[in-house]
This record gives C-alpha cells, structure tokens and sequence, in this order.
C-alpha cells in the first residue's frame, strides 16, 4: 500500500528552551485513519503543524501524498484538509457563506461550488442551519461545519487536531461516527490527533504514542494491548504518596512494573485474580491500607505507561503543548 505520510528525524523547537520534536518518525498508509495518541507537550500538534506546512522543522524530512513539504509547500495545502482544534469558521458569516469562501480559496467557483456547498451543507446534517449565523452554531455543529469546510476541495489527506476536544459527550461520539463515516466513504487517508485513549482505540487503525517529542511505540491498538501480557491491578490507597507501598510489592512472586501516581498503585501479574490476596498481604505487613482494588485488561493507558515510563494522567496534566 502507498505511503500517504512521511516523516523522517523531524525536530522543531522554540524559545526558550521547548523541545516539541526530537527526532520524530512517522509513515501512514494510504486511507487509513492513524492516530497519534499523546499528552499535552507531547508533540501532536506541532507535528501536524510542520506536515501541513503552518510550520518550519528546524531538521529531518517530511512529505505529504507524495510532495514534500518544504520543496513544495503550496503543492502540501493543495492535497491536504486540515481542522484545527478551535472553530475555523467566520463566526459572522452563515455556514454556507463560510463553505463558500472555503471553496473560493481553493478556486472552485460558480455552479460547482454550489453544488459542492449544498452537498456539504446536506451531508453534515446543517442544512436547516445553513443560512444561520455559524456563531449560533453548538460546539457539535461547529465541528461538523469545520469538516465540510475541510473537505470542500476534496483532499487526499485530512488532517484533525484534536476534533472532539470541548465537546460533551454526545457531541463528541456523533463526531466520532462522522470521522468513521468519512474513513469508510471517502476512503481517504485521516490523520486524528488526541489526547482521549477510547477515542484512538475506536478510531484508529493504526496509531503511533507519541511522548516528549518522539513516537514511542507504534501499531494497531489491539496488537499493543496483546503485547502486555496478564492483568493489570489499580489499588487505591488510602494514604497520597506512599513510596514503601510500591517497594512492598517487589517481593510478590509473579508481580512486575509496579507504579505509583498519587494514590494509585499499579501492577501487572501473569494471574492477576491469584495475586490480589498476596498484593494486598504484603501492603498490610507495610501497614499500607488500600481502599479499592480492580482488575482490568491491558488498556492504552498501560501502554503509554510501559513505553513512556509514566502515568498518562500524570504527563497529561504536568505539560502544555506549544503550538505557534
């Protein structure tokens, strides 16, 4: 299958002392949806700044379908859709007169632009609000207008950043059926940034986590959750920061990758279910008290958390992301 995405060492920083990439290296088949899944400083957006030409690397390579994008610049926007993480729109302008400006960027004019536009207006359920003001629109409709817009010029890459951040959760899984909608339609190649682990593990393909500015581990969400063998067990203790918590369980036969982030003390075991009694007869002997204990299957959090070496929760809410 042909390559629709290509990076190559990309480095970018900015002042004082922020590095967004450190070296990233990124390859996306054509029509697929690829999410790059990460906290905020991880690196997502300047990423797909650099891809859709917004911004310069100051090293490595990168094209876009087949053009690169520092050679050829203008050749990227002319292939690409991108929705960025806040409304696009003019928020005065109706949202058929924003498709229409949209389409005129792009050349498109006359009786094909309006076809175009009230095909987009039809097909993202807004024609009854079309002639509205996009303003009065509700984060959902804003979002799907923010699509149509994207998508006007037919690309071959589209590009979305974060597209369900703000929105409540209905919004946000009528935007998640709408993205599986256009995969599976258009079958054009869809580039998903976000920082939600059950919006990736639904959405994506493939996905690369990304952290401190490089990919830390890459493939299909069901095959990295395989690759973590056994069970993972969260204790919550009733003490924050016990440090002799996570050195109690380091003795506990069957019992490896423990962590501990506030509260929650994690682990994973080969047998989780014959584990907890011994898990917890070592906290006690400590002097440890747990609240809660639960047994789950490998998640993408666990993932996260084997790779890049610390909770997500924990890097999420440590870090904002750069994005000029």
């Amino acid at each position: 299958m042909a390559t629709a995405i290509l990076a190559e060492g990309l480095r970018k920083s900015y002042p004082p002392d922020v590095q967004a990439l450190d070296g990233l290296n990124l390859s996306v088949e054509a029509g697929t949806i690829f999410g790059l899944l990460g906290p905020n400083g991880a690196g997502k957006s300047t990423t797909i700044r650099v891809l859709s030409t917004l911004s310069r690397p100051d090293g490595g390579s990168a094209s876009v379908a087949g053009i690169d994008v520092l050679a050829d610049p203008v050749g990227v926007r002319r292939a690409i859709g991108v929705v960025g993480q806040k409304h696009g729109g003019a928020p005065e302008a109706t949202g058929r007169e924003n498709l229409v400006l949209q389409g005129e960027f792009y050349g498109i004019t006359g009786r094909e632009l309006r076809r175009r536009v009230d095909g987009s207006l039809e097909r993202f359920g807004l024609r009854d609000a079309g002639d509205r003001p996009a303003k009065t629109y509700s984060g959902g409709m804003q979002r799907r207008l923010d699509i149509a817009m994207g998508l006007l010029h037919r690309p071959q890459v589209l590009f979305l950043d974060e597209p369900t951040t703000g929105l409540d959760p209905e919004a946000r899984s009528e935007m998640w059926h709408e993205i599986e909608r256009l995969a599976v339609e258009e079958q054009m190649t869809i580039l998903l940034s976000t920082h939600y682990m059950e919006e990736a593990d639904r959405l994506a393909s493939q996905l690369a986590i990304v952290d401190r500015g490089r990919v830390v581990v890459e493939g299909a969400p069901a095959e990295l959750k395989s690759a973590l063998r056994g069970d993972t067990i969260h204790i919550e203790l009733a003490d924050l920061e016990r440090a002799d918590a996570r050195d109690a369980l380091a003795g506990v036969a069957g019992v490896e990758e423990v962590s501990l982030t506030g509260r929650t003390l994690r682990a994973r075991a080969r047998d989780g279910g014959a584990a907890i009694p011994e898990v917890l007869a070592a906290l006690d002997a400590r002097g440890v008290k747990a609240l809660s204990v639960t047994l789950a299957r490998p998640s993408l959090d666990e993932v996260y958390l084997r790779h890049a070496g610390r909770a997500f929760a924990q890097a999420h809410n440590g870090h904002e992301e750069v994005a000029v």
